[in-house]
């Protein structure tokens, strides 16, 4: 993580997706060490992924308070928060408890919607022996066959599916109401703009226009980005998300 004497933009923090680790970001932190060599980077290992330790809970806040401790530990103040799928959740909730300068979105609507019907119907599959089958077919939707080689290495490589995973981060989805969680995200999504906190959503798709308008009235300045293809537009365009994160 270089130094960035002189340099008065704020760090980045980069939050993985559910089952994967850090090292989903080393494409984009080879090319910011390209284009941006002094940017202070910090990618973390979400609790219970990589090297950081399993908890009995992944609550949202909570993860969010474990992240801030990392970026605490790390001597960094008010970054810009990106994250990819679940970790989107988690900087979203990030951001709206601790000073950031801004929160990057990768391809992670924040409302359950037909996603929180499927999860809440395969719950008694995840809780049994053939809990990996959810996960397969989840994973056969998400565009991996069209990413390069080395990006599908690295998704077959730094992840490690287990069902305390899913299920702990799935857990708001399984225990609370589509109309609960919509009023949390959207009390998260008000207090980021409230403190004029760019937020930008990168989506691999032209978003509904339902949802479009839910998060437009939470955060009318909400800047969206259509970057079609891959639910890994990090790994699918690296170069292209280094370039957002380094003029962001």
């Amino acid at each position: 993580m270089p130094m960035n004497e002189g340099d008065d933009r704020p760090p980045l923090v980069l939050l993985h997706g559910l089952t994967f680790d850090r090292r989903q970001w080393d494409p984009v932190r080879r090319e910011l060490a390209e284009i941006d060599p002094v940017r202070q980077v910090l990618a973390v290992d979400l609790p219970g992924h990589g090297d950081s330790p399993r908890r009995h809970s992944y609550r949202m806040a909570e993860v969010a308070e474990v992240v801030h401790d990392q970026v605490t530990a790390a001597g960094l103040a008010d970054p810009v928060v990106v994250g990819h799928s679940v970790g989107a959740v988690v900087a979203t909730t990030y951001a709206a408890r601790y000073p950031v300068r801004g929160v990057v979105n990768l391809d992670q609507i924040l409302l359950p919607g037909p996603f929180g019907a499927a999860v809440r119907q395969a719950e008694p599959t995840l809780r049994g022996p053939q809990w990996r089958q959810v996960w397969d077919r989840m994973l056969a939707g998400m565009g991996i066959e069209s990413l390069p080689a080395d990006a599908r290495e690295i998704v077959a490589r730094a992840t490690d599916p287990r069902p305390d995973l899913l299920l702990g981060y799935w857990d708001e989805i399984l225990h609370g109401s589509d109309e609960e969680i919509a009023a949390e995200r959207g009390r998260a999504l008000r207090s980021i703009g409230e403190r004029a906190i760019p937020y930008r959503w990168v989506t691999s798709a032209e978003p509904p226009a339902r949802y479009r308008a839910w998060l437009t009235d939470a955060l009318p300045d909400v800047t969206v980005t259509v970057l079609p293809g891959s639910h890994f537009p990090h790994l699918a365009q690296p170069a292209t998300i280094a370039r957002l994160l380094a003029t962001g």
